[in-house]
């Protein structure tokens, strides 16, 4: 029976480990916000605000629960101590097909955004490539995939304060003309129908919130609470404020029009070009830094699932950099055979 051996690693500080399940939540802002506007409105910032207070309560629970329980796995292991081994299974299982899910459509959707500036190579291909690069970056260990991570996302936190800073420009200098005729414009359903809806399509935006419990091993002490605080500020601010930024700068027609790119073209009529090219490399730069997160995230989890027996033991064999690169040569399997 094969036994994990363990290595001396470097413990995350509060920065790196925020930025390895920050860049998953971020980049949710390329989609989310034009998704709950399709549904709600104008009012898509209450609904994207909504999900920021859910957000707020669960952490409580959650960093308490895990506080007590510090052994990575998350709400597996939570769910193992409070309910059957085969319930939290369950959920770890599926817990497992959502990393795989964000990985494929994380890489594929940076490589669209990629391909429309660069449109001479294969998003396919590209996409292989990219899961290759993060299948070697993370088995040679968690502090170099968190240097990584961190770039990527200090980056992302600086271009998308250039948008909003842009767009708030633009409505000072243009006016809120548009903003007051969205806001007379009555929705196409009830308000509360709305509002619901588009609550529905802000919680896709809170994927990757549960991944800092799946590392919370390779943290330093007290690190993880503040990664569950620093995420929620990043939900509760990002989101509402470009749904509502985008309502006031553009007629809701447009912002549905333009829903695959929205941020890009919200970029363009606030800044011109250059915003657009800047805010679409910026996509491909952090929806591949979701790809990390997924595969981090997927290592802990897998690790700990095999010590309670679930997966083979032979899965736990560790390098000298204390990753399993059999787990995560496994996901990469996974992800390919979605992809294919």
């Amino acid at each position: 029976m094969a036994t994990p051996v363990h290595h001396p690693i470097k413990r995350l500080g509060t920065l790196p480990a925020t930025a390895i399940c920050g860049n998953d939540i971020t980049s949710s802002c390329f989609y989310v916000s034009a998704l709950a506007v399709s549904y709600a409105g104008q009012y898509a910032f209450i609904s994207l605000i909504l999900v920021a207070l859910v957000l707020f309560f669960f952490r409580k629970i959650y960093g308490e629960a895990v506080g007590a329980l510090p052994l990575n796995g998350g709400a597996y292991n939570i769910l193992l101590n409070t309910t059957s081994k085969g319930n939290a299974s369950l959920a770890a299982c599926l817990t497992i097909l959502s990393y795989v899910a964000t990985a494929v459509i994380s890489a594929t959707t940076g490589m669209n955004y990629l391909h429309s500036i660069f449109p001479h190579f294969s998003v396919i291909v590209a996409t292989m490539v990219l899961l290759t690069i993060f299948l070697l970056l993370t088995i040679a260990g968690i502090s170099e995939s968190s240097v990584v991570a961190t770039a990527i996302f200090l980056v992302n936190l600086a271009a998308i304060s250039v948008l909003l800073l842009s767009a708030i420009y633009y409505i000072i200098v243009n006016g809120i003309d548009i903003g007051m005729v969205n806001f007379r414009t009555p929705v196409n359903r009830s308000l509360g129908n709305a509002l619901f809806l588009g609550f529905s399509m802000g919680m896709l935006g809170v994927t990757g919130f549960e991944t800092s419990a799946n590392f919370v091993e390779e943290q330093k002490p007290g690190v993880f609470p503040k990664t569950l605080k620093n995420m929620w500020i990043l939900v509760m601010i990002i989101n509402p404020a470009i749904a509502l930024l985008g309502v006031m700068t553009m007629p809701i027609g447009e912002i549905s029009n333009y829903e695959d790119a929205f941020l890009s073209f919200l970029g363009r009529k606030t800044a011109g070009n250059w915003l657009a090219l800047v805010i679409s490399i910026d996509a491909a730069i952090v929806l591949s830094g979701a790809v990390l997160t997924a595969f981090i995230g997927v290592s802990g989890l897998m690790k700990r699932m095999t010590l309670d027996r679930i997966f083979p033991q032979a899965l736990l064999k560790e390098n000298n950099r204390g990753s399993s690169p059999r787990i995560l040569f496994l996901f990469y399997l996974l992800c390919l055979s979605i992809l294919f």
